[in-house]
């Protein structure tokens, strides 16, 4: 048995670019822990839905737990840096915004879970945090640092196809007017060319799609994939895109190292 962590930002980050790698790890016997560096306490949610007296972050964290039980994760850990907004928000100067964290300390965090674990391989970000938020940008440079930190020879860094996001979107150009754009699609994820895994996910696109529908208080962020017909959904999130950290040029793999 191989162990699998998966580094994210904020709880609900997991599903997009892991969620399919984490059920098929767990359906292969393998051990998958989940460790997220926020609460998540800043993202946007319906208004009513949270109970009386009730926080987003203790909302947010009983989805995460949901949303890890479907992807069949063992353990969920939180490193409860605070959240540090979008970019260029005022959010991002609160000292203890995970955007402003030592990367040092941070990163020995993370690497006390790798050792604890003895992971196999850990999952990080693309240099831009796949779409240039602080937290994911953080999350891409302590990662590394705390792959280095444990010793953790398999990491590897999420991302998206760029080009196969530009095909999708020229081929649904009504996907603008439903919101589902990603921010800059020029800046967004990793050109083709630079990708060394694809991992095909789409025999577990029902764990997937019942993933984000765990995380209810982020409807603006899954609203617009989940009301896709099945087949468009699949086309879009049932492959996902790595690039593995010290390869050379030319790697092509179709699996994790599990």
């Amino acid at each position: 048995m191989s162990t699998l962590v998966c580094f994210h930002a904020h709880p609900d980050d997991e599903v997009f670019t892991t969620g399919g790698v984490m059920r098929l790890a767990a359906d292969a016997g393998h051990r998958v822990v989940l460790v997220t560096a926020t609460d998540g306490a800043l993202g946007e949610f319906p208004e009513g839905i949270l109970t009386h007296g009730q926080t987003l972050a203790e909302r947010r964290r009983g989805e995460l737990e949901k949303s890890a039980g479907v992807l069949g994760a063992s353990r969920i850990v939180m490193l409860h840096y605070a959240d540090s907004g979008m970019a260029g928000t005022t959010d991002n100067d609160v000292e203890h915004a995970f955007c402003n964290a030592d990367v040092e300390e941070a990163a020995a965090k993370l690497a006390a879970v790798l050792e604890e674990e003895n992971a196999d391989v850990l999952t990080i970000y693309d240099p831009n945090g796949g779409y240039g938020h602080p937290d994911h940008i953080k999350v891409h440079f302590v990662g590394l640092r705390a792959g280095e930190l444990a010793g953790t020879k398999n990491v590897y860094e999420t991302t998206t196809n760029r080009d196969h996001m530009k095909r999708l979107l020229a081929a649904n150009p009504n996907w603008s007017e439903d919101g589902a754009t990603p921010p800059d699609i020029d800046t967004f994820g990793l050109p083709e060319s630079e990708i060394t895994t694809v991992v095909d996910v789409s025999s577990v696109m029902a764990a997937k799609r019942e993933a984000m529908q765990a995380h209810e208080t982020q409807v603006g962020d899954f609203g617009p994939f989940l009301q896709m017909p099945p087949e468009i959904l699949q086309e879009a999130f049932g492959q996902e895109w790595f690039r593995r950290v010290g390869a050379g040029p030319g790697l092509t793999e179709t699996r994790l190292p599990l």
